[in-house]
């Protein structure tokens, strides 16, 4: 349980003329047009020294040192950095000492004509002293727009004068980028001869990251805007330029010693007018050769030194543009802090996720200590502050089960009434809890609290109290909770050799608790995830879950209770997504159902155990043979049977079409059985064949036909099956007649190259001796008579006799006297 925090670590009062300082920042945060003081705000690389590059009303330069109060105490004077020249400041820079033990460095400070003076801050003489000064410039008419110091150079962009003929474009590049070899010794500050790296380019940033230097376009210089789309990454070691843009389609040309700005960009001249990249709005060095950008777009990125743009992290929409213009970007070791107005964001660079995000009172500066690189430190208005990770104090073991027993029931609120709300605003704990919104969390969070009280004081006595009614009926659950918590707080603490136990049993205990409820998506992508990070316990879990017993048979057995089969085997969920792979349907989803989950386990685990798993899940859905035949369905994702569902996990390779034909016929659908017949005849497995013919024959008349003919064209094809003819011609069908063997046989016959007789003896086709036992068994049932209708078609052997017609018109009483005369007779 740590958070990211924001501390202060020192105040201005710590640095020389800190009330100067804390007004200086008052006035810059104060209104719009001072905000860009900040940009011209540097601190020393050790964190000691602020100095402030001070524009208007008259150009000049701030110092602020920290240091101890014993030192003030023995030289009460406090020698401070004095410029000697009356010009505006481009910037400083420091420059690290050529001896690793010498940790003071040496200060630049670079002039807008070409002079620069470079100071050390002595500790023990208690102030700054000027070593040296010397012109960066061979023309004393250039100007220097911008420096930067990479390795052993110093890097500045120069502005050439322009000449009395050159016109408003060519005045756009009349820039070159200069570079100078700079080394620090004991004597003082030795520098090279000054070589032009490029030629005729218009006005750049330089911004060093590594042993690369990255020029920027300056946007104040509208002049040339379709150059401005690009920027260039210069290595001053090999003299070479790579051409670069902050959309998709990065590198644009590689690897040119081209050192005239013109032609090294003739090229892609074209391609200028075409993109559309975003406007660079922030950036920060790495130190490995990489560069922070924010862009317009709101996306913060890294540029990598072989060209390649990473995004890591979007901002919320028009975020950039609410917020003003200061912002400021680093990394500390793999997390991003961004400054965007008041808003310090800490991103995790990894996977762009938004670690926390901390509003400020005031606007800040991000900068890095080259004592403390690894820590978040921002320079505002109040002091030096730091992030840090703070964690929260360890309690006895049950108080902390109960805090964090409290804390899970606010957050599982949270995620309900969000789902029951009609409003697009994020509910957060401390929402929850202001006012009373809820009861229901508020009410689980005291019992839960009273349920860890009643565990210390559990007496024998028993009341009958509605509350120790309640207490009882939740006793399971919170008990399972409690256990949950513990076993996450041991596993914090546990060695590495008792981790892995540990382990087992959370994973077991999450398992249980997952599918003990209905399984939303949440919960069925976090059991996905823990199948996936841990499938040998998970293996374990689902075998102590669902009580999987094999027996001496091969059979499973399981004494798991309905319901716990019922969301096991709850149907497939809307969002997944099928594609066929061999006729098989394969998932392209990562949230597989728990019966895919636990069909994947078991054939990493245990392969044989899939078939007889299928058949134990089948009978779990109260599938039985006579319940199975259907023709003509229609399958849907819902409605798809447990065998095609069970198949989704076999590879698409057919290495492992022994265990697809034993999960087809484990199905005893009559589709499924065909599939796995075809499968065996694919594969010449005759004596199979034979086996799964007679079993499945007796099933059903519709079946015992598709098999019988599916055989008897295998007969009229190849002779393979002449061992096992008796026990086809056994499972003809009644309805067969003569005619239709005739028919079948003569359509599947192959084509024969040679003009063989029909009673070849040694062929390779079929014979009529072969077929001379099977059509004289279906001759005798066609010519025998059929008895099944015995009863209706007996006549006795005198016909009765014929009764009397007489007219319709005749009486009773005549009809009477014949009668009558007739018995006489």
């Amino acid at each position: 349980m740590t958070r990211l925090t924001l501390e202060q670590v020192t105040d201005f009062g710590d640095f020389t003329k800190g009330k100067d300082l804390k007004e200086f920042f008052k006035r810059a945060y104060s209104n719009f047009a001072s905000q860009n003081c900040l940009s011209d705000v540097r601190l020393s690389p050790d964190g000691r020294h602020i100095h402030v590059i001070v524009r208007q009303p008259k150009s000049g330069l701030m110092t602020y040192d920290k240091y101890q109060r014993a030192n003030l105490m023995q030289c009460q004077k406090h020698v401070d950095l004095v410029l000697t020249r009356n010009v505006p400041i481009v910037d400083v820079i420091y420059i690290p000492q050529s001896k690793p033990d010498d940790a003071a460095s040496v200060l630049g400070v670079i002039f807008d004509n070409g002079k620069a003076e470079f100071w050390k801050f002595l500790e023990c003489r208690s102030g700054w002293h000027l070593l040296q000064t010397v012109d960066l410039c061979n023309s004393p008419r250039a100007k220097v727009v911008s420096v930067s110091l990479c390795q052993n150079f110093i890097i500045w962009c120069e502005e050439r004068p322009p000449s009395e003929n050159s016109n408003s474009v060519s005045s756009d590049f009349r820039f070159c980028i200069c570079k100078k070899t700079v080394e620090v010794n004991e004597g003082g500050v030795s520098f090279g001869n000054v070589k032009i790296a490029l030629h005729n380019n218009p006005r750049y940033t330089t911004i060093s990251s590594g042993d690369l230097v990255y020029l920027l376009p300056d946007m104040r210089e509208n002049s040339s805007v379709a150059v401005s789309k690009v920027f260039l990454v210069w290595s001053p070691e090999h003299d070479t330029f790579n051409v670069h843009s902050a959309c998709s389609c990065t590198v644009m040309k590689s690897s040119s010693k081209e050192s005239d700005f013109k032609r090294l960009v003739t090229d892609f001249i074209g391609l200028l007018s075409t993109i559309n990249p975003p406007h660079i709005c922030g950036f920060s060095p790495t130190g490995c050769g990489d560069l922070l950008l924010l862009l317009s777009t709101g996306w913060v990125c890294i540029m990598k030194r072989d060209g390649c743009l990473r995004n890591i992290y979007k901002l919320p929409d028009n975020f950039l543009s609410a917020s003003g213009n200061q912002n400021s970007l680093n990394i500390y070791n793999e997390i991003l802090a961004l400054t965007i107005g008041r808003t310090l964001f800490l991103i995790d660079t990894k996977c762009g996720l938004e670690l926390e995000r901390i509003s400020l009172k005031t606007e800040g500066l991000l900068f890095v200590n080259s004592l403390d690189s690894h820590s978040p430190q921002m320079l505002s208005e109040t002091g030096l502050f730091v992030v840090t990770q703070r964690q929260k104090a360890s309690p006895t073991h049950s108080e902390d089960s109960s805090a964090l027993l409290i804390e899970s029931v606010f957050e599982e609120a949270c995620k309900y009434y969000q789902q029951r709300s009609l409003s697009s605003t994020q509910l957060t704990v401390e929402k929850l809890k202001k006012g009373g919104m809820f009861q229901a969390p508020i009410s689980l969070a005291a019992i839960l609290r009273d349920f860890l009280c009643n565990q210390k004081t559990k007496t024998g006595e028993k009341h009958s109290s509605g509350q120790e009614r309640l207490m009882s009926s939740l006793e399971s659950e919170l008990r399972s909770l409690v256990l949950l918590e513990d076993i996450k707080t041991s596993m914090v603490k546990a060695s590495e050799k008792d981790l892995e136990n540990y382990c087992e049993t959370l994973v077991q205990q999450e398992i249980c608790r997952l599918l003990g409820g209905e399984l939303e998506r949440e919960n069925l992508q976090y059991l996905n995830s823990i199948f996936q990070l841990f499938p040998t316990y998970s293996w374990h879990a689902m075998q102590a879950v669902l009580h999987l017993r094999c027996n001496g048979e091969g059979s499973l057995s399981s004494k798991a209770p309905a319901e716990l089969w019922k969301i096991i085997l709850s149907p497939l969920q809307p969002t997944a997504n099928f594609a066929h792979c061999n006729g098989q349907q394969k998932h392209t989803t990562m949230n597989l159902p728990v019966f895919e989950l636990l069909c994947h386990s078991i054939f990493k685990f245990q392969p044989s155990w899939l078939p007889r798993f299928l058949e134990l899940a089948q009978q779990q859905t109260g599938m039985t043979s006579s319940s199975s035949w259907s023709y003509g369905m229609k399958e849907s994702s819902e409605s798809l049977p447990l065998y095609k569902r069970a198949l989704t996990v076999l590879p698409c390779k057919g290495s492992y079409q022994h265990l697809e034909v034993e999960l087809l016929l484990c199905s005893e659908r009559p589709k499924a059985i065909m599939q796995a017949l075809r499968i065996l005849i694919e594969q010449s497995q005759w004596e199979r064949v034979s086996q799964v013919a007679e079993r499945f024959c007796r099933k059903s008349p519709l079946l015992n036909k598709e098999i019988f003919n599916a055989l008897l064209c295998e007969v009229s094809q190849h002779r393979d099956l002449d061992p096992y003819l008796d026990l086809l011609w056994t499972l003809c069908p009644e309805d067969m007649t003569v005619t239709s063997i005739l028919n079948i046989v003569l359509k599947n016959l192959p084509d024969s190259a040679q003009n063989s007789g029909p009673f070849e003896a040694h062929g390779s086709q079929v014979t009529i001796g072969l077929l001379k036992p099977l059509l004289r068994k279906v001759l005798q049932r066609e010519t025998k008579p059929s008895h099944r209708y015995a009863d209706i078609l007996q006549s006795p052997t005198i016909p009765p006799l014929t009764p009397p017609r007489q007219p319709k018109g005749l009486h009773r009483d005549a009809e009477h006297q014949e009668t009558k005369q007739r018995t006489s007779s």
